[in-house]
């Protein structure tokens, strides 16, 4: 199993490591695993960028100091302060058709167990009204996590998002930005491992993640340099994308 650690220089190149993760599991068939701490912004969905406001959405964002884009894979927008995990696993297929139920149940289960480890009882489900809303969520004392997946022909791509810290500043920003999609939220419903006592450190937090990720497998490790150059994949190569909840 490839293990990819770091992250690349720029929001756009390192949007591209994980994508082309999933282009080269479904040519080779060995997957792969990332888990890291994305650039400072705030990733939007594409439910978000048809939105009337999508726009005003994207300057408020600007304004709180989050830079904005938009992404291919889940649902509304989530906001990365820079200490915010993000995971990802690519696992090769035979049959894109089958199997979404339970690669959704297994990634929620080891990122939850990751969760007990750091000291947080995190379960299922999310308040009413929370960032990004999914079938796929972890929460405790407000949501913690959310799982989305992206398959093509040859691979799927399972990922997420985990709340470390500052619950209160990703609340604060994500209060106007779903004012202006027009899309409920409530402010108490961000919780993070910081704000229910759970050990907060993200180094921690990206180690244990990838542990149960990796799980029995041996791991190749790769480390995604800061000047990290990833060729663009061309339109016609792009995944079929189906099945997404959550992040």
């Amino acid at each position: 199993m490839r293990v990819l650690r770091g992250r690349a220089e720029t929001r756009e190149v390192d949007g591209e490591v994980t994508a082309a993760m999933l282009s080269e599991t479904a040519e080779t068939g060995e997957p792969a695993v990332r888990v890291w701490t994305p650039h400072r912004q705030v990733a939007f969905g594409r439910r978000d960028a048809r939105a009337e406001d999508f726009e005003v959405a994207k300057s408020v964002a600007r304004a709180c100091g989050f830079e904005p884009v938009e992404r291919s894979v889940g649902g509304r927008a989530v906001a990365y302060t820079g200490t915010t995990v993000a995971f990802a696993r690519t696992i090769p297929l035979e049959d894109m058709r089958t199997g979404m139920e339970a690669r959704y149940a297994e990634m929620t289960e080891a990122v939850q167990r990751a969760f007990w480890r750091l000291g947080v009882p995190a379960q299922r489900g999310e308040p009413p009204r929370s960032f990004c809303p999914g079938n796929y969520s972890l929460q405790w004392k407000g949501k913690l996590a959310g799982v989305a997946q992206r398959v093509r022909t040859g691979a799927a791509l399972v990922s997420g998002v985990v709340v470390v810290d500052d619950h209160g500043e990703i609340a604060d920003v994500l209060d106007p930005i779903y004012a202006a999609l027009d899309v409920p939220f409530d402010l108490d419903s961000v919780g993070s491992i910081a704000k229910v006592g759970g050990d907060a450190d993200p180094g921690l937090v990206v180690e244990t993640i990838e542990e149960l990720l990796v799980g029995d497998a041996e791991p190749t490790v790769e480390q995604v340099e800061a000047s990290t150059q990833v060729e663009r994949i061309d339109a016609d190569e792009r995944a079929e994308y189906v099945g997404d909840r959550d992040t």
